[in-house]
């Protein structure tokens, strides 16, 4: 297997919703790690990222013990990377700075990886991941698109503050990608009113789920094969087509006792699902489970060694949560 997992590595900040402080590298870290381990001498994880150049040595020299890892796409030459600070109010809700904006993810970043067997885009704001390489992918591989919503829904200001934004243009990148996934914040930004009222333009609501079947049904009328939609401890709810009409399917959750750290959930979900898609293609329910289970170890602790997981231990966690 050869999984590409593109978009920042940021150096990030995090204060948790135990006001403790985390200093470390993110975002395309979570699942290239945990997908190391899981492939082991069965396959190859290449990140692909532009960084600063004072990041570059750091970088090498965490991902320096995974043999598997190859850093051939990690480029700093533009010295453009991404710096974060993220202070969490709650186990799920935070306050984002962004102090530095990674020079975008374009086609000649990628031409030399078209023999992968998965592409996995992890943005965290709408600028980092070009149309243009969705389409060339598209063109030019076979390889599955996995596509997380969290950087095309949010968008930084000139002061460096981090917001939610609509996904206006979802329809020009539906085409391109095979899997859609984001959190429920972030459905709720890809499926708006065509006029807004000051009614309507409220903050987010957790239990706002009546939207759903209808982004589905949007999402995969556009060229989409599969939207997941996940539901923090709740599990995920999975849609596509069979026939005419649509599937959807509720996977539960992974049990988690003591919440330590969330960030990088999302990012690990994604890898997850990447995991199930080219280890049992088509397998969208399976696909799930795997991508349920990383999101879970990550909550466990500060440092990497949460994915310290062999290929034999996601399959006993599978078989113990979803027999």
């Amino acid at each position: 297997m050869k999984i590409a997992i593109l978009g920042p590595i940021p150096r990030d900040t995090i204060k948790t919703h135990t006001n403790e402080i985390i200093k470390k590298y993110g975002c395309v870290t979570h699942p290239a790690i945990a997908l190391s381990n899981i492939l082991g001498t069965n396959g190859k994880v290449i990140p692909i990222s532009n960084i600063h150049q004072i990041d570059q040595q750091p970088i090498v020299s965490l991902f320096s013990d995974f043999q598997n890892i190859d850093l051939s796409g990690i480029n700093s030459k533009d010295d453009r990377g991404t710096i974060i600070y993220l202070d969490f109010i709650d186990q799920n809700n935070r306050i984002e700075k962004q102090m530095a904006c990674m020079k975008p993810i374009r086609e000649e970043d990628v031409t030399t990886f078209t023999d992968v067997d998965a592409f996995v885009f992890i943005p965290i704001t709408d600028f980092e991941i070009s149309l243009s390489t969705l389409k060339y992918i598209k063109n030019n591989t076979t390889a599955i698109t996995i596509y997380d919503a969290h950087g095309s829904t949010t968008a930084m200001n000139v002061q460096g503050d981090r917001h939610r934004k609509y996904w206006v243009d979802i329809e020009e990148w539906l085409p391109y990608i095979d899997v859609l996934k984001m959190n429920l914040e972030e459905s709720q930004c890809c499926w708006f009113e065509n006029e807004f009222s000051m009614d309507s333009i409220v903050d987010y609501d957790e239990n706002k789920t009546d939207h759903l079947d209808n982004l589905a049904e949007f999402v995969l009328a556009n060229g989409t094969s599969y939207l997941y939609v996940t539901l923090d401890s709740r599990g995920c709810v999975a849609y596509t087509k069979k026939g005419d009409s649509i599937q959807k399917d509720f996977i539960k959750s992974v049990p988690v006792d003591n919440v330590v750290d969330t960030t990088g959930c999302g990012d690990s979900f994604a890898g997850g699902l990447a995991y199930g898609f080219v280890k049992n293609p088509n397998n969208y329910l399976k696909a799930a489970q795997y991508a349920n289970i990383l999101g879970a170890l990550r909550t466990q602790g500060t440092t990497f060694d949460v994915f310290k997981i062999s290929e034999n231990d996601i399959e006993n966690l599978i078989k113990k949560h979803y027999a």
